[in-house]
Order: structure tokens, then C-alpha cells, then sequence
């Protein structure tokens, strides 16, 4: 890709600031706690799987002020930090996934010297990014089999590399499918308010070396309309037990485009976005960001200062809208109830 967006390297981590992109690729060092839940509240580092790796190298930057030997104070310490960091963001599930699977092996080590479990954290940590660079390359792979060439595919949002330690989901799709000889074409939804497809998406795509139209989002009923959208893939945050998925707003309206329009609406995610423990996308905690993201932008007023605002991150795709769910593991298509299954 020519840039990695989470780097973990001598005992530092390091990650790309999204905010600053596309005009700077500025990395940002993360010495403690307080730098990685905010750097994880205010989107510096973002999308799904990669919040998942970053905050399991968090518990081990957290930990590096816990000097202690003694077990209890050193599990107390573990906890702080673990609940600390559950609070920044709710609705993707790899967050907690990788936080309950580091605090797992700690107590699973419990009775070995408080150093030492640093020392298996810390691997477990660099196990966790392993698997995801795994999990993106297998993805697109299995992805790419849908893709004909000469396709144009939509997408929402970035789920790209940026939003994880590979090449992504949603785009690893893409990128497979040009490492296979298939001309592609990608359209990218702008993404309001905060621009992630027109930032992060297009930025990339075109460091890749992708053929990328840049659309207001309000653009994509026009262009299923007139039969130039063959395709729509997306990433997802949270998959519930029955395919309903929760991605970044808007998504849900795309769905319904696709709908009408019949063009396939396909989900990449790994394995560990799916939330077995929602029987449906109703229970999926969907997060309220600030009003001033949608009344301000790059320091310019774009709305009244007093105007009320509601502005959810997130929206849920019923799994009927769904032609298929695409993960590491394989294409999982309906009735979910049965194919996913195969992920427990």
C-alpha cells in the first residue's frame, strides 16, 4: 500500500492521523492511556478492525506505568484500563473483541510473574494485527470472485487500509480484483458529515492506483437510475446473530437504492465483527456523535450555531438487503441464520 496505518515498532506505536488526511500524512505517536482512547473518540484512528488492533496495543502502552509485581494491584491496573477504553466508542464490536480477548490471556497467565504477562500481552497484541493483515488478504480474495471485469462498484465510507492493519475489507475486495487482471472502476459516496469516503476512501483508492470518481452522497440514486453501478460493497462495524449490519451512516440508504435498483449490495467484514450475542440489528448500540460535525466543517460555519442536530454515526441494513456477507472465512449468503453459523 506504501503506508501502514497502525505501526507498532521498538516499543512505540504510532498510527496516520485520518483527520489530517488527504492533505498531510502525519503520524501520530501514542505514549499512554489518555492517547489512545482519544485518538480513538475522535477518529484519528478509525474503522472496525483497526480500532480492534490499536486498542490491544493500548493495554500494553497502559501498562507500561504499572511497575508493580504484585498481582492484585497489577489485575486492577488491567481492568482500569480495559473499562477505560471500552467507553470511547460503542458500536464497533472489534473494540471489545480484542480488549476481552487480551484481558483472556492475562488470566489465563495469572499466576506468572507480572512481567512476563507484559512480555505475552504484548505478543498477543502482535497476534491480533497479524491476524487482521490475514483476515483483509483472504477477504479480498474471496471477495474478488464476485467481481467481473469492466465492473463499477460503489462504496460508502472507507473500509479500506486505513481502517485496518492490511489492505482492508470492503477495498481489499477491489484490490484483489486488480491484482486478478479485472478492470474496476470505484465510485465513492462523499460520506457526510466527516467525509470519509472523500477524504480516506479516495485518498486511497488512488494511491492504489484505482480508477475513483469522487460522488456527493446524493448522487448514488442517479447513478443506480441510469444503470452505471454494477456493484456495492461496504464495510461493516457490528453484525448482528441475524445479518443485520451496522455501518456508517447512510449505508442503510444506499441498501434501499440498491434495492429498487437491483444491484447487488454485498458486506465485507471479518469474523470478528459479528456480534452473536444480538439476536438482530435492533440491539446494535449505535453511537450519537457531536452536533458540531454536522454544523461545522474545517472551522467554517455550515449551519445556524443554535440549531438542533441529531447526528448517529452508524445506521443498521437489515440482513434482507443483503445479497451477501463476504469474510475471511468465505461468502455467506442467505438465510444468515444458517451460513453464519459457520462462524461460531
Amino acid at each position: 500500500m506504501g503506508f501502514k496505518t497502525i505501526i507498532y515498532r521498538d516499543n512505540k506505536l504510532k498510527i496516520i492521523d485520518q483527520r489530517q488526511l488527504p492533505g498531510r500524512l502525519i503520524l501520530k505517536h501514542c505514549n499512554n492511556i489518555k492517547d489512545i482512547y482519544n485518538s480513538i473518540k475522535t477518529l484519528t484512528v478509525r474503522g472496525a478492525p483497526a480500532i480492534g488492533v490499536f486498542a490491544a496495543y493500548g493495554v500494553c502502552v497502559g501498562l507500561r506505568t504499572t511497575k508493580t509485581p504484585d498481582r492484585e494491584k497489577f489485575f486492577k491496573a488491567l481492568s482500569k484500563i480495559i473499562s477505560y477504553l471500552k467507553k470511547s466508542r460503542p458500536t464497533a464490536v472489534n473494540l471489545f473483541w480484542a480488549l476481552d480477548r487480551m484481558e483472556g490471556v492475562a488470566y489465563k497467565n495469572k499466576d506468572k510473574p507480572t512481567k512476563e504477562i507484559k512480555g505475552i500481552l504484548l505478543k498477543e497484541a502482535k497476534q491480533i494485527n497479524r491476524e487482521d493483515e490475514i483476515m483483509c488478504k483472504r477477504i479480498g480474495i474471496n471477495g474478488a470472485k464476485l467481481i467481473r471485469s469492466g465492473d463499477n462498484i460503489l462504496t460508502h465510507c472507507n473500509a479500506g487500509a486505513l481502517a485496518t492493519s492490511g489492505e482492508g475489507t470492503a477495498l481489499s475486495v477491489i484490490y484483489a480484483a486488480k491484482k486478478r487482471g479485472k478492470r474496476v472502476r470505484v465510485y465513492a459516496d462523499e460520506t457526510r458529515p466527516l467525509l470519509q469516503g472523500a477524504r480516506l476512501s479516495a485518498w486511497e483508492l488512488k494511491q492504489k492506483g484505482i480508477d475513483v470518481t469522487l460522488i456527493c452522497d446524493n448522487v448514488a440514486a442517479t447513478l443506480m437510475k441510469q444503470g452505471k453501478i454494477d456493484k456495492i460493497i461496504v464495510g461493516a462495524d457490528r453484525i448482528a446473530a441475524n445479518g443485520d449490519a451496522a455501518n456508517k451512516i447512510g449505508t442503510y440508504g444506499v441498501a434501499v437504492l440498491a434495492k429498487e435498483h437491483k444491484v447487488p449490495f454485498y458486506i465485507a467484514a471479518p469474523s470478528s465483527t459479528f456480534d452473536f450475542s444480538l439476536k438482530n440489528g435492533r440491539d446494535i448500540p449505535i453511537e450519537e456523535r457531536d452536533p458540531d460535525e454536522v454544523k461545522s466543517f474545517g472551522g467554517l460555519d455550515t449551519a445556524p450555531k443554535n440549531i438542533k442536530v441529531y447526528n448517529p454515526a452508524f445506521d443498521v441494513t437489515p440482513s434482507n438487503f443483503i445479497s451477501a456477507i463476504i469474510t475471511e472465512k468465505g461468502i455467506l449468503t442467505k438465510p444468515y441464520s444458517k451460513s453464519l453459523k459457520s462462524l461460531k
